[in-house]
């Protein structure tokens, strides 16, 4: 390594080391929880880092060279959470004002509900997905990362159970 490149890194270093903790106050004041300033504070010494090559040539420059860096990361940080906010708050929305397709009313599908608690949870996993989801067993394969065989072996023996639990139940089914 040159010389240059040395004094560069050594000049970094120091420049982090002095103000990582003014850093981590001001995320601090500035965010709601409060640990979130850890995280930002590491996603700014990580765009740092990558810029370390950017860094000013006047000591008195490199402060507030960081401090705009730690306020880009702070305005991103800040946009993603009120994109996930809006999103959330439009998600309750659409769940509060659609029904839930399927057999989520518990009170009128309670033996449904018990029968399918009894079955191991890849099982439950592959009928919700079938019957409540739309997916059909290759594509279920996929989403669980298993081999297109062993769902359908799976969702025969599941189904089966379920129908022997639902029949002594008194419950009558389609067939399916």
């Amino acid at each position: 390594m040159s010389a240059r490149k040395d004094r560069r890194l050594a000049r970094f270093e120091r420049a982090v080391s002095e103000n990582s903790p003014a850093l981590l106050t001001y995320f601090a004041r500035r965010t709601d929880p409060t640990f979130d300033a850890a995280d930002l504070l590491a996603d700014t010494l990580l765009t740092l880092w990558k810029k370390a090559h950017v860094l000013p040539a006047a000591d008195e420059e490199i402060r507030p060279w960081m401090f705009g860096i730690a306020r880009n990361v702070l305005l991103h940080h800040r946009r993603s959470a009120a994109r996930r906010h809006a999103l959330a708050d439009r998600l309750r929305s659409q769940l509060s004002a659609e029904p839930t397709a399927g057999f989520a009313d518990s009170d009128a599908f309670d033996e449904l509900h018990d029968a399918l608690s009894s079955l191991d949870q890849i099982d439950q996993e592959i009928i919700t997905l079938l019957h409540w989801d739309g997916l059909s067993l290759n594509e279920i394969a996929r989403a669980l990362g298993l081999k297109d065989g062993t769902i359908r072996s799976r969702y025969h023996r599941a189904r089966t159970r379920l129908r022997g639990q639902l029949t002594d139940a008194e419950y009558v089914g389609d067939g399916r």
